[in-house]
């Protein structure tokens, strides 16, 4: 039987596509922390058949507009005294800074390494976006 205790007061990543758990993990850098994670993956679920989910007994800051971009189904439930205070549900963002990088050799932000990469959401069903100094188009998922 798996046991996992209770947050107190930490965070619970839930509704992760399946296999996508241990990536979040990685970009969270949760490897490396001191207090209780735990990343459970190819639970149960009634919506998505499998699913990754990630605990965490802390309140860390991070970057939702990431998430949105790997899995835009994700629910992200502050708890607080065991106690869930806010439940957030990811979308895809419209606007993304300094997270996807352009991969047009000839863009502005390429040569210019003060410039912050933008970009905008150009396609919502095919999770693509567009640099917003050269209109390279590039999917949500290479980050």
């Amino acid at each position: 039987m798996l046991k996992i205790e209770e947050i107190k007061n930490g965070i619970v990543i839930d509704h992760i596509k399946s296999g996508l758990g241990i990536r979040i993990f990685n970009w969270l850098g949760l490897d490396k922390a001191s207090y209780t994670v735990a990343l459970i993956q190819n639970a149960s679920s009634d919506k998505l058949g499998k699913k990754d989910i990630i605990k965490i007994d802390n309140l860390i800051q991070f970057n939702l507009d990431v998430l949105g971009l790997i899995d835009p189904n994700i629910t992200v439930c502050i708890i607080e005294k065991e106690r869930v205070t806010k439940k957030i549900t990811m979308k895809l963002p419209l606007r993304v800074e300094n997270v996807l990088i352009c991969k047009n050799p000839r863009c502005i932000s390429s040569t210019e390494k003060y410039l912050n990469h933008i970009f905008h959401l150009e396609d919502a069903n095919l999770r693509t976006y567009r640099c917003e100094y050269c209109d390279e188009i590039i999917p949500a998922g290479e980050f």
